[in-house]
């Protein structure tokens, strides 16, 4: 185990911003691809290939790297979650718009099947995500970190923060020690949460 596995996701934050160190922002790059893939699997960007959009990705997970603040309460995991969603969402939006089809309502982010239920089953996409409002958008993503780790539990946030890094019901139950229906019923709550905050 390398000392970067060691490591938190700030503390390896730290050691790119304090010491410029190069090693610890490729592993958080190479940790992190995952869920990249796993997001950009689940879009479609006019006229773009794969590895376009997972590109769009790549620059949501590098500027939640870059501007998450530790000491706001959230977790990286959360807050470079969103920022990836962000940056895809504003990507398919501008695509959309080039090709004078607008996406007016929303992106779904994950299919439901028995190992993969979608956490946020749809993201309006508004203001937030247009290119003259990314300062705002960045901010917005860390407040709803925020609120996100402060309404779930600390079991909760783990099953999350787990689930968001591609790992499946059984991965997580055998992680955690529990059963399989504990997982499925931390993820319902999860997802009842998220709906209650979307909704404030």
């Amino acid at each position: 185990m390398c000392v970067y596995e060691r490591n938190t996701d700030e503390e390896n934050i730290r050691l790119i911003r304090e010491e410029n160190d190069n090693a610890a922002f490729e592993y958080l790059i190479k940790k992190y691809m995952g869920i990249v893939k796993k997001e950009s699997r689940a879009l479609y960007i006019i006229g773009a290939e794969n590895e376009d959009i997972i590109q769009e990705g790549m620059i949501g997970l590098i500027k939640a790297i870059r501007s998450f603040d530790g000491s706001k309460g959230a977790s990286f995991s959360t807050f470079a979650n969103l920022c990836i969603k962000r940056q895809l969402i504003t990507a398919v939006k501008l695509s959309n718009r080039k090709k004078h089809s607008p996406l007016n309502y929303y992106v779904s982010f994950y299919t439901e099947n028995d190992d993969d239920v979608a956490l946020v089953d749809e993201l309006q996409a508004d203001q937030a995500f247009e290119p003259e409002n990314q300062m705002l958008g960045q901010l917005e993503s860390q407040k709803l970190a925020e609120t996100i780790d402060k309404k779930l539990s600390k079991f909760e946030r783990q099953v999350l923060e787990g689930y968001l890094a591609g790992k499946s019901y059984d991965e997580l139950a055998e992680a955690f020690g529990k059963p399989y229906k504990s997982i499925d019923n931390a993820i319902q709550r999860i997802r009842k949460k998220l709906r209650d905050i979307e909704q404030d």
